[in-house]
């Protein structure tokens, strides 16, 4: 019988397998366990449609999110209109089709646990 048992595993965003720079930011991709999770760093006057747009090549951010903000402020507002404001400690859960920009004079972190697998790739 073939053991299923998985090796525990340990990464650390300050050695990421991959760094992808943006506009104002980068993202930080580890992968463990089989799952790919991003730390992304948005700096002030980052702003998704300004600083990400010309490397997605969308009208708005295509990713879903599912996220928790360490620090800093982002506004979010959904291609239907919809507004929402994260700050440190809130979880985020955003389907494809928004933009965003940073609030106010501090660094944004965020770790996603699922969209950021194509976010800022060059095609």
């Amino acid at each position: 019988m073939a053991s299923t048992t998985q090796s525990a595993q340990k990464k650390n965003f300050s050695k990421p397998d991959e760094t992808r720079p943006f506009d104002k930011g980068k993202l930080e991709i580890v992968n463990v366990g089989g799952t790919m999770l991003g730390r992304a760093t948005f700096e002030p006057g980052w702003k998704w449609s300004e600083c990400v747009k010309p490397i997605a090549k969308t009208d708005s951010c295509q990713a879903a999110h599912l996220g928790y903000v360490i620090s800093g402020r982002m506004k979010v507002v959904m291609d239907d209109g919809t507004q929402l404001d994260y700050g440190p400690g809130d979880a985020m859960s955003l389907p494809p089709g928004h933009d965003a920009w940073i609030v106010g004079n501090d660094q944004c972190v965020v770790v996603d646990f699922v969209g950021f697998k194509d976010y800022a790739k060059p095609a």
